[in-house]
């Protein structure tokens, strides 16, 4: 499949009907109708009710959509009932405890799809990873299923789990499992290494995506709209990083149709390592 490419993810609780009513103003790659977190345990009915109209009114827009569904299996298969439809792309699984949890609900997907006409595949997963006993599975997990397309930490609740307080410190090992996870199996790498309670510092926020970007992160979830364009921008390849690549690559194939061993590009020496950098780049660049 295709690797999608993502920049931010935006969380909407389903049943906000004014923040639905505005999620594709934000400029969010993807916008994640909330079925889980954000929703209390009284509402789950209620949000899996109001799915259908929400996803409607923003594939209408262009949007593309996500949805986060429960982790307890009665729950799970409900909300999957719910969510796989034509709009929605893909699912977050929340709290995902190896292979074998993806390959199930994977089964519960393509049934779904089946019973309506979709393609199979058509449904994407997120996997997120919130307790130390999946921290072992990372790299099975990644690979559990085709339909896998992004994996990522959940920090709130991993912290809990580990009786730590999030921060860079105690996310930077579990993140770097997850970056090393993920592009082994060929999928993004999503999150940062920080804690962001505070959503006011941007300029926190802008730094410790700057530094998530330069350690393989590729792409992230918010809750808070002021995220989305600061995620855009560090996520993102800037137009001057693609020209450049774009002059790079071509200064590399241009010497070695001319039978050169050595290539001397804007005052350093490249390699074969250094071009593929820089055709990844491209290959993110919008």
């Amino acid at each position: 499949m295709t690797l999608p490419n993502w920049r931010s993810l935006l969380f909407v609780p389903v049943t906000a009907e004014r923040f639905v009513a505005r999620a594709h103003t934000r400029g969010a790659d993807v916008i994640i109708l909330d079925l889980e977190d954000s929703i209390p345990p009284a509402e789950k009915e209620a949000a899996r009710a109001a799915l259908p109209a929400a996803a409607a009114a923003l594939h209408a827009e262009g949007q593309a959509l996500a949805v986060r569904i429960n982790r307890p299996l009665d729950l799970a298969v409900p909300d999957i009932a719910a969510a796989i439809r034509p709009e929605v792309s893909a699912l977050m699984l929340p709290k995902v405890m190896g292979p074998e949890h993806v390959k199930l609900l994977s089964e519960v997907v393509a049934t779904r799809e089946a019973a309506l006409g979709l393609p199979q595949g058509h449904t994407r997963f997120i996997g997120i990873v919130e307790t130390p006993q999946a921290l072992p599975h990372l790299a099975a997990i990644a690979l559990a299923d085709p339909r896998m397309a992004a994996l990522g930490l959940g920090a709130e609740d991993l912290s809990t789990e580990l009786e730590a307080v999030p921060g860079a410190d105690m996310l930077y090992p579990f993140g770097m499992m997850v970056v090393a996870a993920a592009r082994g199996a060929g999928i993004l790498p999503l999150g940062s290494i920080g804690a962001f309670a505070d959503f006011r510092d941007l300029e926190g926020y802008r730094a410790s995506l700057q530094r998530s970007r330069k350690l393989g992160f590729a792409c992230t979830a918010c809750i808070h709209p002021a995220h989305v364009p600061i995620i855009n921008e560090e996520y993102g390849v800037p137009p001057a990083e693609a020209d450049r690549a774009r002059r790079l690559i071509a200064a590399f194939e241009a010497a070695l149709a001319a039978g050169q061993g050595a290539v001397a590009f804007e005052g350093a020496m490249i390699d074969l390592p250094v071009v593929e950098r820089a055709r990844r780049l491209l290959a993110r660049a919008r």
